[in-house]
Order: structure tokens, then C-alpha cells, then sequence
């Protein structure tokens, strides 16, 4: 049994190195892909088999999207980075679940012995991964925030020499943003790896009937997670919007 924090390199590109979850997520992206274009394929009035599995999926998020936002206009602004991260992190999270998955792959010598380089890995099972995805939704949040209330009004929550209180709310606040990077992307790569590891001990052990249960509550905990990252980034982007004094 050999547990590695890090991906594994399965081959390169032009000396690009292509890792086992960098592969997964172009399965994933491929997926989402194909999905779409079969379910808009045909596209009608009343929706029916993919397209009518998708449209309900999306309706769900987007009223949850307006539960936090309590604006339709600014939900659909925000919708598509916020739906976009949820689905590509759930089916993410599930796919490193399905068999052969992280159980498959190659031996390599490593440190005089022989260890398994599984062929794909889950995603955010990657802190490259997770890394990636955090700072593209807070950079993200600071560009919506510039765009909606003004550069200058958007930076008065970071830098106010207004008196010496506001300048140290100022300061934590910057802090708090550059926080958000590390609490994102540990956050998701801990639970994911954490389950990952958890499935590899008890399939090692016991590998029958046993992580059953245990395989049953990382797809609960794939979902949440999904919902989590989604979730913040959306009540991030909507306390951008809104100026320091609120």
C-alpha cells in the first residue's frame, strides 16, 4: 500500500508534465462537454430527457444562487461561475470513487521499492488543483468587486487612512482575503485526500462489504464539498458588491 500526497506523473507533452489527476479533469471537462451538446442538441419548448435532467439541475442552483443574492439580475451574473465550479468539482469528486480509480496503473521503483502509480487520481485528491481553482474564484471576486462599486470605493476596504481603526479593520481584511486562498484549496484537497486515504486503508484491510458504507459517505462528502467551494465563492462575490460601510 503506498499513499502520495502528491500526483503522479503518468507522461508529458512537449516536456509538459500530464499528471494522473490532471488527466482526470480533462475527463471531466471532456464529460461536461459532450453532456451539454447532447442535451441542447435538440432543444425545445418542453423540455424532455437530458434536457429537462439539466434544466432542473440548473433551476435548483439558480434559486439557490437567488436565496443568497436576492436578485435575479445579479444572480444570473453570477450563476455561471457558480454553477460551472459545482458540477466540474462534484463529478470531480465522484469519479475518484468509481472502481479502478487510483487502483490501476503501473509499478515503479521508488526508494528500492516498488510502488503503484495509479493511471487516474481524483482531482481534488491534487492541491494543484484545488490551489488553481481558489485563486481563479478570488480573483474573480475582486474583479466583480471593482467592477460593481468603483476601484477606488472597492479599495477603501483594504486602505483607509480614515483613522487608525478603520486602517487596522483595513489591514485584516486584506489579510482575510489572501486567507481565503489557503482555506479554499485545503479545505477541499484535505476532505477529498482524507477520504481517498480512508478508502485505500479499509479496501487494504477489508476489502469487502466492509468500505461499503464508507464509499457510500465520501459521495455525501464529494456533494458537500462541492456545494461548500460553490457556496463561499458565491457569498464572496455577493459581499463584494457592496461597499466597506455595510
Amino acid at each position: 500500500m503506498n499513499i502520495s500526497v502528491a500526483a503522479e506523473k503518468i507522461f508529458s507533452i512537449a516536456g509538459f508534465p500530464v499528471t494522473n489527476s490532471m488527466l482526470v479533469a480533462w475527463i471531466v471537462m471532456a464529460l461536461v462537454v459532450v453532456l451539454a451538446a447532447i442535451a441542447t442538441r435538440k432543444v425545445s419548448f418542453v423540455p424532455h430527457g437530458l434536457q429537462n435532467f439539466f434544466e432542473s439541475i440548473f433551476d435548483a442552483i439558480l434559486k439557490l444562487v437567488d436565496s443568497v443574492t436576492g436578485d435575479r439580475k445579479q444572480s444570473l451574473q453570477f450563476f455561471p461561475l457558480v454553477a460551472t465550479i459545482f458540477i466540474f468539482v462534484l463529478i470531480g469528486n465522484w469519479l475518484g470513487l468509481l472502481p479502478g480509480v487510483g487502483s490501476v496503473g503501473i509499478m515503479e521503483e521508488h526508494e528500492g521499492r516498488e510502488v503503484l502509480v495509479p493511471f487516474l487520481r481524483s482531482t481534488a485528491a491534487d492541491l494543484n488543483f484545488t490551489l488553481a481553482l481558489s485563486i481563479i474564484s478570488v480573483l474573480v471576486v475582486q474583479v466583480v468587486g471593482i467592477m460593481s462599486i468603483g476601484f477606488f470605493k472597492y479599495m477603501a476596504k483594504f486602505i483607509n487612512f480614515s483613522s487608525p481603526l478603520n486602517f487596522f479593520v483595513g489591514v485584516l481584511e486584506l489579510i482575510s482575503e489572501i486567507a481565503k486562498l489557503i482555506s479554499f484549496s485545503f479545505r477541499l484537497f484535505g476532505n477529498i485526500f482524507a477520504g481517498e486515504v480512508l478508502l485505500t486503508v479499509m479496501f487494504f484491510l477489508v476489502p469487502y462489504l466492509v468500505p461499503l458504507p464508507f464509499m457510500l459517505f465520501e459521495v455525501f462528502v464529494g456533494f458537500i464539498q462541492a456545494m461548500v467551494f460553490s457556496m463561499l465563492t458565491l457569498v464572496f462575490l455577493k459581499m463584494a458588491t457592496m461597499e466597506a460601510h455595510h
